[in-house]
């Protein structure tokens, strides 16, 4: 019987028994394919360069007639103004000097040993307070000399970045 059903239920003299498992053969070689190429491109996808930033060339704005300065020390310490604040203090002190004017942009300064985590916190107990313009002093120009340690400019010579 030509092209009848055969004793192992298939059709044909030559047919193979079927195989219930599924080849995983093919999948391998398709994930380490993607394996290969993920850890190739991923050193590529990383922006890791040294980059010197640029100093900024806009104008200064125009000061305030009477700018709030906030002045965050090498030994962490607060300065409001020229009087000295603690931190569970600055809030009430920034509401006497500003007359709760949560508007008024707060002029930030601090030594540039003070590590970047210490002006964030400061920047968000300033936000938690209610005050969102603030203002980072920094020195202006390529070659502005950095000042001494522990000496903050009496001065700021323009905000160097500013928060809506």
């Amino acid at each position: 019987m030509a092209g009848g059903i055969n004793a192992n239920g298939g059709f044909g003299d030559d047919d193979l028994p079927e195989a219930s498992e599924i080849n995983v053969t093919p999948f391998i070689d398709v994930i380490l394919v993607l394996l290969i190429i993920f850890m190739v491109a991923a050193p590529l996808s990383t922006v890791d360069a040294p980059v010197e930033l640029p100093v900024s060339t806009a104008k200064p704005q125009p000061r305030p007639e009477k700018p709030v300065f906030l002045t965050l020390k090498a030994d962490l310490a607060m300065v409001l103004g020229e009087q000295p604040v603690a931190a569970d203090q600055l809030a009430t002190a920034l509401d006497a000097q500003t007359r709760s004017d949560r508007e008024q942009r707060i002029f930030v300064r601090a030594d540039q040993s003070v590590s970047y985590g210490e002006v964030v916190k400061l920047m968000n107990t300033l936000r938690a307070a209610g005050y969102l313009k603030i203002a980072l002093v920094g020195l202006e120009g390529p070659n502005a000399p950095a000042p001494a340690a522990g000496e903050i400019p009496a001065a700021p010579a323009s905000p160097a970045g500013a928060q809506p």
